[in-house]
């Protein structure tokens, strides 16, 4: 985890904005220019980044790690040791968990599983993380997408459980195929696939 320590160490300042109904514990690290709309609670110990925006309705645990740059969008829980980079977006209302086999009368806090989303990652409406998995660096997660396992860069995740059912572009557009290789229609980027991996080609 030491590359999202380096990543994101923002310094715990006054240069950002909080809506009166929210609460900013005292302890969290806000970055310069983020963003913190209605009733929303930053723990003791969270750590945001710089130019984020905070939705409404959002919680954000004391072990919780989010970059820079990041847009959580209203009603969502990021609990902790779920570790967000920067430019990553989680849509309305999508769910992170922690803890694998919840019960109310045991407590498990000892047995947090760690959920890493690598940059610039999206997240749709709805959608829900099981606890432990690792979401590779721009991929997309369809609304209300179940995800029980780990995603590789760029894919295109769908469904209960999430399946890939194809690549899409640093630009979040689907990629279509070209000649044995993928191209994105939008930015026209071109791509290969090596091992199983998605590549930008040169």
């Amino acid at each position: 985890m030491s590359e999202i320590k380096e990543l994101i160490n923002p310094k715990t300042n006054d240069h950002y904005f909080c809506h009166e109904s929210s609460y900013v514990d005292e302890g969290a690290e806000i970055g310069e220019g983020t963003k913190i709309w209605h009733f929303s609670h930053i723990m003791k110990g969270a750590k945001i980044g710089k130019k984020c925006s905070i939705g409404q309705n959002v919680n954000v645990g004391s072990k919780a790690i989010i970059g820079s740059f990041v847009k959580i969008q209203n009603n969502v829980s990021v609990y902790d040791d779920v570790y967000i980079e920067d430019e990553v977006f989680c849509g309305p209302s999508m769910v992170f968990t922690n803890v694998i086999n919840p019960r109310a009368f045991i407590e498990r806090k000892n047995e947090y599983r760690k959920t890493i989303v690598r940059r610039g990652a999206s997240i749709g409406a709805n959608a829900t993380i099981v606890c432990g998995v690792e979401i590779g660096e721009y991929a997309l997660i369809g609304s209300g997408a179940v995800v029980t396992k780990n995603v590789p860069p760029h894919a295109l995740m769908v469904g209960v459980p999430a399946k890939q059912i194809g690549w899409v572009c640093k630009c979040g557009v689907t990629l279509k195929v070209q000649e044995n290789n993928l191209y994105c229609p939008e930015c026209q980027k071109k791509y290969k696939i090596n091992n199983s991996k998605l590549e930008l080609m040169n």
